[in-house]
C-alpha cells in the first residue's frame, strides 16, 4: 500500500503547477505541425515534388499547395475575412514554399488574435458557424493530415521526415 501512495505523491508532484488552457494548447500544437510541414517542403528535394505514389493521388507539391490553400482559408475565417489560397497554381518548390509562408504568416496573425476571452466567438465556416478556437482546432487537425500524407512520400524517397529527424529531436536544426 505504501507503493501505491508514493506512486500518487510522484505522480502529483509531476503535474503541470501552471493551469491547463485550452487556448495555449491549440496554439502549441499549431506551431508544431506549421514547422513539421514547412520543414517537410524544404526538405523534400525538387525532383520528388512531382512525385505520387498512385496515379489517383496528388504529388507532393499538391500535397503542399492543398495544406497551404485549406490553411489559408480556414485562418482568413478565424479572421472574419475569409478568402481562398492561390497555391494550387504554383508549380515549383521555391513557389510553394513561398506560398506556404505566406499562409503562415496569415495563420500565425490568427493564432496570436485567439484568447480566452474570444475562443468561442462564431465564425463562418465551410457549412454553417464554428467557434474561433474550433476554426484553429480544425486547422490543426487538417494540418496533421496533410504532414501524415507527406509522410509516406518522404520515406519513400529515401528522406528523413522532420518530426522523426533525430537532430530536430535533439532541438539542432538540420
Amino acid at each position: 500500500m505504501l507503493t501505491g501512495a508514493a506512486a500518487v505523491v510522484m505522480l502529483q508532484a509531476q503535474a503541470p503547477t501552471a493551469p491547463l488552457n485550452h487556448v495555449a494548447e491549440v496554439k502549441g500544437d499549431y506551431t508544431g505541425i506549421k514547422n513539421n510541414i514547412l520543414r517537410a517542403a524544404e526538405k523534400m528535394p525538387e525532383e520528388f515534388y512531382s512525385y505520387k505514389p498512385s496515379p489517383d493521388v496528388r504529388d507532393f507539391g499538391a500535397e503542399v499547395a492543398h495544406g497551404a490553400d485549406i490553411q489559408t482559408m480556414l485562418c482568413s475565417m478565424a479572421l472574419n475575412a475569409p478568402k481562398q489560397g492561390t497555391a494550387a497554381s504554383k508549380k515549383t518548390k521555391t513557389e510553394l514554399i513561398a506560398a506556404l509562408q505566406e499562409s503562415n504568416a496569415l495563420c500565425d496573425q490568427a493564432y496570436a488574435a485567439l484568447t480566452d476571452a474570444n475562443a468561442n466567438e462564431g465564425r463562418p465556416f465551410i457549412r454553417g458557424q464554428r467557434t474561433l478556437i474550433g476554426v484553429l482546432s480544425f486547422n490543426v487537425s487538417h494540418h496533421n493530415e496533410t504532414y501524415g500524407t507527406m509522410v509516406p512520400y518522404m520515406r519513400a524517397k529515401g528522406v528523413v521526415p522532420p518530426s522523426s529527424d533525430n537532430a530536430n529531436a535533439k532541438g539542432k536544426a538540420k
